[in-house]
Order: structure tokens, then C-alpha cells, then sequence
């Protein structure tokens, strides 16, 4: 499954990276983080690897992030292992008269029946939490709301 989400932040991109690239700033946008850990190679560099950890409902889910290109401040390519899903992010970021256009393209592959099964039926909740991610970082980065104030 395959799906780009973009949304325009109110913000020149340097400043746009600078929120983007504090693994300190996660908690603020991602709703039901809690916590990551730096697993190998140099934190925010290609070849990092970093288990986040997630509370989803009632369920505590985790994933390994991997940065598989590096080339700020225009791109950041990741990608996200869980049992069952691989998931390759590839970000792209383009200065737009003081804006930043960012535009997130996300390729999501499937293991085991059950996960299959779930893609195929429920697509809009993958398509959905990215949305609200891209959303949720907006209002972050432009207003200073982080989510951990609605919980």
C-alpha cells in the first residue's frame, strides 16, 4: 500500500528541520509516544537505528527506526519495522515563500495473513494517522500545542 500525504507548515525550512529533527520534540506530535532509544550508529544520521516505543489504545506496541538517507534539508528517508509491517517513509521538504511544503510519501508491506487481511480492509486508518501526524506537527510547530497537553 501506497500514499503521500503533504502539508504546508508555516515556518522558513531551516526552522521546519530544527523541530523535525529533535527526537525530543516526538512526544509533542506523535500521539501515544513514549519514549525512544538509540539503538546504533551517530542519533539523527544514515545508517541510525532507534526502537520507539508506543501506546496505542490498551496495547504498548514497538518499532525500529532506521534513517536509509540523510540529505537535509531537503529529504529524510526512514523506515519503521514492527512485527508483521515494514514501512518506508520518504520525506521530501521544499521551501515555498517562507513555507515548508512537506511532503511525506509512505509505502507500507504486509507479513502474515491477519496484517494483510487488516490492510486491505481498514486503508484509511494508515492514510488517517499519517494525516493526523502531519496535522498534529503543524499545530506543534506553528502554535507550540503539543498533544501531550490533550491527553
Amino acid at each position: 500500500m501506497k500514499y503521500t500525504t503533504e502539508v504546508v507548515i508555516d515556518l522558513t525550512r531551516d526552522a521546519f528541520i530544527e523541530k523535525l529533527d529533535n527526537p525530543d520534540n516526538m512526544k509533542h506530535w506523535m500521539r501515544g509516544f513514549l519514549g525512544y532509544e538509540n539503538l546504533s550508529g551517530e542519533p539523527g544520521q544514515e545508517g541510525a537505528r532507534m526502537n520507539m516505543r508506543f501506546k496505542m489504545g490498551k496495547r504498548e506496541m514497538e518499532m525500529v527506526e532506521t534513517i536509509i538517507k540523510r540529505n537535509m534539508p531537503e529529504e529524510l528517508h526512514m523506515t519503521y519495522d514492527t512485527k508483521g509491517v515494514h514501512n518506508i517513509q520518504k520525506n521530501f521538504f521544499k521551501e515555498e515563500n517562507g513555507k515548508t511544503r512537506w511532503i511525506s510519501e509512505s509505502e507500507f508491506q504486509f507479513e502474515g495473513l491477519g496484517m494483510k487481511i487488516m490492510a486491505l480492509l481498514m486503508p484509511g486508518a494508515f492514510k488517517k494517522q499519517s494525516r493526523k501526524y502531519a496535522e498534529d506537527f503543524k499545530n506543534f510547530a506553528e502554535k507550540g500545542i503539543s498533544v501531550l497537553d490533550a491527553e
